[in-house]
């Protein structure tokens, strides 16, 4: 596939493939203009002249029509090397410049189609040098050549005609711009979903996978102590892993949203199997539903950071209507910051889309502090 497009890919998607090749019989209209030819040709000419004056229009119009069929033949094979574009644009030169002792002046007309196909095939300096030279051709040619009679009409023909595909190209490049930006805001937008789902992943699995370590640590130094402590834990576990499989399961289906209720009740468990001391909310009612969703993904982070990481004895979350706190009594922030984990990195983001602020540092009396305000 042609990952470079050129005006000529542009043309060829107007021509369409498939049922539009047939498309190319729009562009057949405007050989009605090489009536002029064929009626002079037909009044001038007689006999074996006649048919051959009649043929170089013909084989002029063929190769006005096979524009098309380079059009797609580009789209198949590749862009044209320039002297393949130049070569093209000769042999139609000389096919028109046969119909001129047939023709006579009429002839002319053909340098219109000649300039259309230029303007686009070549860049657009050539092109304009092109259509200039054609111009002028013609213009000197009226005068200088005895018979014919200069009535401008043929260089205006030749400007309007160039003119109005220049117009044409320019539309077709602006298409093909939308497109290009079109397919880089796609790959954005999938490019962003991959890293949202990579970070919903990573806050799921963290959380549950450190429970679930820390549970079944606790599983197996509680088996010979108390087994039936150890059973429990080891039912946990399983429970864990069960809901985090069902929760893998939802986020792949793109179903998934966090109660900021359940996150606290999985905190709390979470909390006592790593033997912390949990002082947690019990109710969520002074928090508008817009920011519950958030705030359960800030007691996801928090609390798996405090297990993971604080050496804590004691952790505590504080809810208001805007706000929320993650406290612990642990070693606190490391010298560097300790701010920049993944699961912090998803957190801002999600903060950031919300139009909230995160702050994390040092709690009041030793210990770190994970706090996120909605309305900054």
């Amino acid at each position: 596939m042609n990952t470079n497009p050129t005006i000529l890919d542009g043309v060829a998607n107007r021509i369409g493939r498939g049922p539009g090749r047939w498309a190319w019989v729009g562009g057949a209209i405007w050989l009605f203009y090489l009536s002029q030819p064929l009626q002079s040709v037909a009044d001038r000419q007689h006999g074996a002249v006649r048919v051959l004056g009649f043929v170089t229009v013909i084989l002029f119009a063929a190769s006005y029509l096979g524009f098309f069929g380079l059009v797609r033949w580009t789209v198949k094979h590749g862009d044209l090397l320039p002297w393949q574009r130049i070569g093209y644009l000769a042999v139609m030169l000389l096919l028109c410049l046969l119909m001129i002792p047939t023709a006579g002046q009429t002839a002319l007309t053909g340098l219109v189609y000649i300039a259309a196909c230029g303007v686009m095939l070549l860049s657009l300096p050539a092109g304009a040098a092109l259509v200039l030279t054609l111009l002028a051709g013609a213009e000197i040619s009226m005068r200088v050549v005895p018979g014919w009679r200069d009535d401008g009409s043929y260089g205006f023909a030749i400007f309007l005609g160039a003119l109005a595909v220049y117009g044409m190209r320019r539309a077709i490049q602006r298409s093909i711009e939308l497109d290009a930006a079109r397919r880089d805001m796609a790959e954005l937008a999938v490019q962003e979903e991959r890293n949202r789902f990579a970070r919903d992943l990573h806050d799921i699995l963290g959380h549950s996978l450190t429970v679930i370590t820390v549970k079944a640590e606790l599983a197996g130094k509680l088996i010979a102590a108390n087994p039936q402590r150890a059973a429990s834990e080891v039912a946990d576990v399983e429970s864990l892993a069960r809901a985090a499989l069902a929760d893998v399961r939802a986020a792949v289906a793109g179903y998934r949203e966090l109660s900021l209720a359940g996150e606290l009740v999985s905190a709390r468990s979470a909390l006592q199997a790593a033997e912390i001391k949990a002082d947690l909310p019990t109710t969520v009612d002074e928090v508008p539903e817009d920011n519950r969703e958030l705030f359960a993904w800030v007691v996801r982070e928090g609390v798996t950071n405090v297990v993971r990481h604080s050496g804590a004895k004691r952790c505590t979350i504080k809810l208001s209507a805007g706000e929320i706190e993650v406290l612990d009594d642990g070693k606190g922030p490391t010298p560097g910051g300790g701010a920049s984990g993944h699961g912090l990195v998803g957190l801002r983001e999600r903060a950031d889309q919300a139009e909230a602020a995160v702050q994390v540092g040092q709690a009041p009396g030793g210990g770190f502090r994970l706090a996120v305000k909605v309305g900054r």
